[in-house]
């Protein structure tokens, strides 16, 4: 497992999950980021939202801590294997610093997150001045550094159980949370998930709960995964029936998949035997009807 830490790119993993989950509802994602003029790119997101506050859709989304940012720009530093200390600390601070210089942005423009998948240590915490959240559970904010106050720390294996969370739960390093993390979105998340989202799920699930050990030391991208999930999902779906297929989904996304003169031979027999011009005059005939009705409503009412 340790050749595929090293080689596991975790913060491309978790960028195509919130690429996946965001970019529906305006919020963009990119996940390879110049923090300089001339440097490396590094290893951290960028969230940017199309509008000036978050939206309903968009804040359902989010997990705790990040939904309460009012910032245009959203940083998230992401530690997957390491541990929280000094090193991440100052590395997070410097892209931080960097970010709002090169850009020309202010304090309130730019807001960086340290994501960690482990539980970070409460000596570490100590040492930097980071303490629990009154607020939300796993969030913990810096009171005694003021060039760390705006940098909160989040600790996924300590977030609460909400679908919220669960997404980037996912990426916990506790498997009891991981398993929590999934159940949720499979109860709860189904209708915020695009296929391609499904798939990439199915794919972190299949990679974490049942490959062999040496199966797992392999290199790691977001299509490999994906095309995981795609191929255990296909194997998944020959086996149940029609109506277990199609359960959960809502009857436009079913009906988009299919031509009007595939699905008129299953109406009424009358309706069968018009032609789709027919249809279409009817239905415009209908909505002038529609109108005229509300318009009648409305005068009565004067």
């Amino acid at each position: 497992m340790k050749d595929n830490e090293e080689k596991t790119s975790w913060h491309h993993l978790l960028a195509k999950l919130l690429e996946e989950l965001l970019s529906p509802v305006g919020i963009s994602v990119h996940p390879q980021l110049p923090i300089m003029t001339d440097p490396p790119e590094a290893d951290i997101l960028l969230l940017r939202s199309d509008s000036d506050t978050w939206t309903p859709e968009q804040f359902s989304r989010l997990p705790d801590g990040i939904r309460d940012s009012q910032a245009s720009h959203i940083l998230l530093e992401f530690k997957y294997t390491e541990s929280v200390n000094k090193a991440a600390i100052r590395q997070t601070l410097g892209y931080d610093t960097f970010y709002k210089r090169v850009k020309r942005l202010s304090d309130k423009e730019v807001q960086t997150f340290l994501l960690s998948a482990k539980k970070p240590q409460s000596q570490n915490l100590a040492e930097v001045g980071y303490e629990k959240s009154t607020k939300h559970k796993g969030v913990y904010h810096n009171r005694e550094n003021w060039l760390l106050e705006k940098i909160p720390l989040i600790s996924l294996n300590e977030l609460s159980d909400e679908t919220h969370n669960a997404w980037v739960k996912c990426f916990a390093s506790h498997k009891k949370e991981k398993e929590k993390a999934f159940k949720i979105l499979g109860d709860s998340g189904l209708k915020l998930m695009t296929l391609q989202l499904k798939w990439f799920l199915a794919g972190l699930w299949e990679y974490w709960f049942s490959l062999e050990e040496n199966e797992m030391s392999l290199e790691l991208t977001p299509k490999q995964i994906t095309e995981m999930g795609k191929m255990w999902g296909d194997v998944y779906l020959s086996g149940l029936g029609v109506e277990e297929r199609l359960a959960g989904l809502p009857p436009k996304e079913v009906m988009s998949h299919f031509k009007p003169q595939d699905v008129l031979p299953y109406f009424k027999p009358q309706l069968a035997k018009l032609s789709l011009d027919e249809i279409e005059k009817s239905l415009d005939e209908i909505k002038a009807l529609e109108k005229y009705l509300s318009q009648l409503k409305q005068k009565a009412k004067r």
